[in-house]
């Protein structure tokens, strides 16, 4: 009969971290290790169980016994298990006792084809094992490949030595009412397990594996869930916020529900004068040192009032309050002696100083970098019509802030310093602004760049590192991208894409491979970066929910230029659906295939070679429809051009019926030719149609 099961393993504090994905990896490979050996059905529903001093899983039905299982073996090949006399020979006997049929006949095994040759294979019921004997060899075998940061080896009381991430001091193995008798890292199981550190009424001792969640959360005061836990802690943040914003980042609330396992939120304040410093600092410094939640007003201002997560709950809570609002009080006053400090200096000086910061020993210092920055962003500049001034004075102070003693301490705060250092000294706003949006987008959804100087210096600084890193045989491989250059490539991508600037990939790139010209080292890596960018497009614009054939309608074809890009892609699309599309996609692929055949492709149709009325009739309308496609071609109308490419079907469904491209007479089939040349090129002005083709 299926009974729960429940397998928890008591450790001292794991890291927070990485509790939740060790959590689910506990999970998982007791699951799969038992239904692969059948004692978990399809059915069976399985709950992940982690806090910051247990990992354990409950699956709701687990046999006590794997069913007995149908087996067929190979045994050896017949020419090797025969002899001459058709006897068996000395390796069959051998190998059958290998696999433990000993008192097995030669007569007993079946021969069967088994490639070029026979083979002789053994069918037997190999009978099911117990849980014990499978969970013991599932849980060492699921601790051994748990994504454990850093092991920690450890003395057991005998005095043997073990590793886990943190030292283990229970295993409890329950199946419904009874122990599964196991053991591991130095321990064999029971049914006591430890509640909250200091709220527990004293050791748990579990009368039925079902039971394990309410007597933690009952009398152990423990919320063993991850989800759950983090879901309660949610919910108070939420309700001690009240009217005010709370600042709850995923990764914040993931890690403080890996601290606590009774977690309980109380508010805490700070002085006033500390919100004179720039609300970035406090708020990260809060964060990223104390774990804390900030709150700001209903327009975005930070509130001197934040909120603690305890893992202790008390009705005289005044102690711990105090305890962190003075520990966060020194943290704020860093933040604000370090501002205060940077103010001393200004962004033109520091700049000076990005001449002793190496960017990379092949490419030389920061001063070198934004030298390089600045040319690219002028010429941007330039391209877009802004004030290439402004472009030239961001790309100058933009790196300056890695020098201040604020990004020193808080890297994460790179372009928002300098961007309140830029004020402070008197920049213009545009430049200011500049230093925040140049790292924009920072990841996948970011928002991009709101002013113009700012996209012109995000884009100068993604291309200068893209080439610059490329170029000196530092491309992405694998899983590897230490430079984040398939980031910098879809900054790239959206920048031109999203912001449609007129700008042609080439002459970005271009340009920024000049800056490189002086670069010992340095090889022009335009082409690989420009089918690399492509392959990103490709992912970029099926993530936003286009068929590949779509895609690679657009992509194909190689535009330089992607400003219009989602106009053609949504043209496409709308195209795919008209009736006549599938006709003339297969047209134009089989174009394709014959001009790639061709040896040479006349310049012009010579209207006195027509001799057949449908190709005739082919030339009249392409000729009739080429004017119009090009004046919706050039108005960035594609959806009208091949509205219009649409209504020529009819001639391109004769001409394939009724004409023979590849004549013997070469005259003939180079008019012929042409003639397809011609319309491919009509055809494929918007896209290459042709990969809409099944």
């Amino acid at each position: 009969m299926n009974q729960p099961l429940l397998v928890e393993l008591f450790t001292e504090e794991l890291p927070p971290k990485a509790l939740a994905r060790l959590g689910e990896a506990f999970a998982n490979g007791i699951v799969a290790s038992l239904q692969s050996q059948g004692f978990v059905p399809a059915a069976a529903h399985s709950a992940m169980y982690a806090t910051p001093r247990r990992l354990a899983v409950l699956i709701d039905a687990v046999s006590a016994r794997s069913p007995d299982k149908p087996c067929r073996d190979k045994v050896l090949p017949v020419s090797v298990a025969l002899d001459a006399n058709g006897n068996a020979t000395a390796p069959l006997v051998k190998k059958l006792a290998a696999m433990g049929f000993a008192d097995v006949r030669v007569d007993q095994l079946e021969r069967a084809a088994d490639g070029k040759a026979d083979s002789f294979f053994y069918s037997y019921t190999a009978p099911g094992v117990t849980l014990q004997v499978a969970l013991q060899q599932a849980l060492v075998d699921c601790v051994a490949k748990l994504p454990v940061p850093k092991l920690m080896t450890y003395q057991r009381p005998d005095g043997s030595s073990v590793q886990f991430a943190r030292p283990v001091h229970g295993l409890v193995a329950l199946h419904g009412e009874q122990i599964v008798d196991i053991s591991l890292l130095g321990l064999t199981s029971g049914r006591t397990t430890q509640g909250h550190r200091f709220l527990s009424q004293g050791p748990i001792t579990l009368a039925h594996a079902s039971h394990y969640q309410s007597q933690l959360h009952d009398h152990g005061k423990v919320i063993a869930g991850f989800e759950q836990r983090k879901q309660t802690l949610r919910a108070e943040l939420i309700r001690h916020a009240g009217s005010d914003q709370l600042l709850m980042p995923d990764s914040l609330l993931d890690e403080v529900t890996a601290l606590v396992e009774w977690p309980v939120v109380y508010p805490c304040y700070f002085e006033e004068a500390f919100l004179n410093v720039p609300q970035e600092c406090l708020i990260l410094t809060m964060q990223t040192n104390q774990k804390y939640f900030a709150l700001t007003d209903q327009n975005g201002k930070l509130r001197n009032r934040f909120l603690i997560v305890s893992n202790i709950a008390t009705d005289t809570p005044e102690q711990i309050i105090r305890g962190n609002e003075t520990v966060i009080r020194p943290r704020l006053s860093d933040a604000k002696f370090f501002f205060e400090q940077d103010q001393k200096k200004t962004l033109q000086h520091r700049a000076a100083g990005l001449s002793n910061v190496v960017y990379h020993n092949k490419l030389g210092s920061q001063a070198q970098r934004a030298e390089r920055v600045q040319a690219l962003a002028v010429y941007i500049a330039n391209e877009l019509g802004a004030d290439a001034h402004l472009a030239r004075r961001a790309a100058q102070l933009a790196k300056a802030d890695l020098l201040t003693d604020m990004v020193g301490e808080f890297p994460e705060l790179q372009g928002v310093m300098g961007s309140y250092y830029a004020r402070i000294d008197g920049e213009p706003d545009p430049v200011a602004q500049a230093m925040t949006e140049q790292y924009q987008p920072r990841f996948a959804g970011d928002q991009l760049p709101a002013s113009t100087i700012g996209t012109v210096l995000a884009l100068a600084d993604k291309t200068e590192t893209l080439v610059g890193i490329w170029g000196i045989g530092l491309q992405p491989t694998g899983d590897r991208d230490p430079f984040a250059l398939r980031r910098h490539a879809l900054g790239v991508l959206r920048l031109l894409t999203e912001k449609q600037l007129p700008l042609t990939l080439s002459g970005l790139l271009g340009h920024a491979v000049h800056l490189f010209a002086d670069t010992p080292g340095f090889a022009d890596p335009s082409l690989a970066l420009t089918q690399f960018m492509y392959d990103r497009l490709r992912g970029v614009l099926k993530d936003r929910g286009f068929s590949p054939g779509e895609v690679e309608a657009v992509v194909a074809p190689e535009p330089d230029f992607l400003a219009n890009i989602m106009l053609r892609l949504e043209a496409v699309h709308n195209f795919a659906t008209l009736p006549e599309s599938a006709a003339l996609a297969a047209a134009n692929k089989r174009i394709t295939n014959i001009l790639k055949k061709a040896d040479q492709v006349p310049r012009e149709v010579d209207s006195l070679l027509l001799r057949e009325d449908a190709e005739r009739a082919l030339f009249e309308a392409t000729r009739g429809i080429s004017a119009r496609v090009q004046t919706a071609y050039e108005a960035g109308d594609f959806d009208q051009a091949l509205q219009i490419l649409a209504t020529i079907r009819p001639e391109v469904d004769a001409f394939f019926n009724d004409v023979m491209v590849m004549v013997e007479d070469t005259e003939l089939r180079a008019n012929r030719i042409a003639l397809l040349a011609l319309l491919h090129g009509i055809l494929n002005q918007v896209a290459d149609i042709s990969k809409l083709a099944a």
